[in-house]
């Protein structure tokens, strides 16, 4: 990087005062450094973002009727290497009085020189059917591919359907304590094409405390499990508000699953927004 800029910053000074439409391309850096700026807020946006649940506090009111978002995004190279990105994504609800379904689907797909490195495809449906402000029913459907899984180790397919009651425990404007739980049916394939179907059971809780007008915690569970193995992710985050430009997020995520050989992943996460 220091050699590149060596060779290119006598022309790159004159193109921006020349012409400084011109400034915004890579060779200055000013583009790409926007675009990892771009990337940094939607990662800590998206880390905050997982503190909200639309659903915490009572039922919630969707707009009637189909309602969604789409996005797309194609990339190609020629020249020194010949490559190919493709990503899709889209949200779709739709809500009918009390009843209200959710789907999401993310593709994501890319080739270097010809060879496959990427072949993904992860969707998920999520219905809810609320009797009254503390008890619903809701059915889940979960699927998650691999084209590219190729051995006994990888996972080329792991899908579960279920379905269940879910109660409303505690729903105050300080707290909210929420469960649910469910059977179903989970599937496993691996990359020799070796499947296995079998009875799952999911259960899931959300929990929201207000310390004050500043400071909140969540804490929300989902444990997953069949014969073959039980899976438990648990997420514990603290948001604190100091003011409407300064907020900040600690989070600590725990992925345990007891059919990998260090069954506990732990995740120390920092996200902070400050606006000036």
């Amino acid at each position: 990087m220091t050699t590149i800029w060596k060779n290119v910053a006598v022309s790159a000074l004159a193109l921006m005062i020349a012409a400084p439409a011109m400034a915004q391309t890579d060779l200055t850096g000013t583009r790409d450094l926007n675009d990892r700026i771009d990337d940094i807020d939607e990662a800590v946006a998206e880390d905050m973002a997982r503190a909200e649940d639309a659903a915490r506090f009572s039922n919630p009111e969707f707009r009637q009727g189909f309602s969604g978002s789409a996005s797309l995004g194609y990339s190609g190279k020629t020249g020194n290497n010949e490559s190919q990105e493709f990503t899709a994504g889209a949200r779709m609800r739709y809500a009918s009085g009390p009843w209200v379904q959710n789907i999401g689907v993310a593709l994501d797909f890319a080739d270097d020189d010809g060879v496959k490195t990427k072949e993904d495809v992860f969707a998920v449906y999520d219905a809810n059917y609320y009797f009254n402000d503390s008890f619903y029913a809701f059915v889940l459907g979960r699927v998650e591919t691999d084209g590219l899984a190729a051995t006994a180790g990888d996972v080329k397919t792991d899908a579960f359907l279920g379905f269940g009651p879910g109660y409303r425990v505690v729903n105050t404007p300080d707290m909210t304590w929420r469960v649910q739980a469910g059977i179903g049916v989970s599937y496993l394939k691996d990359g020799l094409d070796n499947s296995e179907t079998e009875t799952g059971y999911i259960a899931s809780s959300r929990f929201f405390y207000k310390f004050n007008e500043n400071v909140f915690a969540t804490n929300d569970t989902d444990i997953l499990y069949s014969d073959t193995a039980l899976r438990i992710n648990n997420d514990l985050g603290v948001n604190f508000k100091m003011t409407d430009k300064f907020a900040t997020r600690v989070s600590y995520l725990t992925e345990y699953n007891d059919s990998r050989a260090i069954r506990t992943d732990n995740k120390l996460g920092v996200s902070l927004v400050m606006g000036f």
